[in-house]
């Protein structure tokens, strides 16, 4: 027997594909998840300007570290993403093995993005984080404890929501 395409049996057979792939997807987030170990909070951190980061200023609000690289086509995907969150929230961005400072800022300026970045060139945070993909995001709340961490692309309310439970 044929099966006739209709409109609703086109939407129902896209709902599932899109459930589907939303399912496999934090499946492979799981399996992915970095084990993290460092404690960001006692780095000593400058900026791609050279500038030291006040590791204090993050403390008592949540803070998303976000680990990526300009090489990353899914990080320059969710780069705007970023920097929409880094208006409103505690971010920290580390750019790995991206080369130099001026290289990194070049991107950023290209890019219109204005959030700070850490460059970590030679790849020892993410090494010292778990970090083996990129984009990797964790968010720690208030008091330091790390909440969530993913790994590939998020939506800006996909973060937003996660920062928001993490309060």
């Amino acid at each position: 027997m044929k099966r006739k395409w209709s409109v609703k049996n086109i939407l129902k057979e896209l709902i599932s594909t899109l459930l589907l792939l939303f399912i496999l997807s934090l499946v492979v987030n799981y399996i992915r998840k970095p084990e993290v170990n460092g404690d960001i909070y006692s780095l000593k951190l400058t900026d791609i300007y050279n500038k030291p980061l006040d590791m204090d200023k993050y403390k008592n609000r949540p803070l998303v570290v976000h680990f990526w690289a300009t090489w990353c086509p899914i990080c320059k995907l969710e780069a705007s993403n970023i920097d929409s969150l880094s208006k409103k929230y505690n971010l920290l961005s580390i750019a790995v093995n991206s080369g130099s400072n001026k290289k990194i800022g070049d991107f950023m300026r290209e890019h219109n993005l204005n959030y700070r970045v850490v460059n970590d060139n030679s790849g020892e945070l993410s090494k010292e984080f778990g970090i083996e993909a990129y984009p990797s995001t964790l968010i720690y709340d208030r008091n330091g404890k790390l909440k969530f961490s993913e790994v590939g692309y998020t939506t800006t309310l996909g973060l937003q929501a996660r920062i928001e439970l993490s309060n």
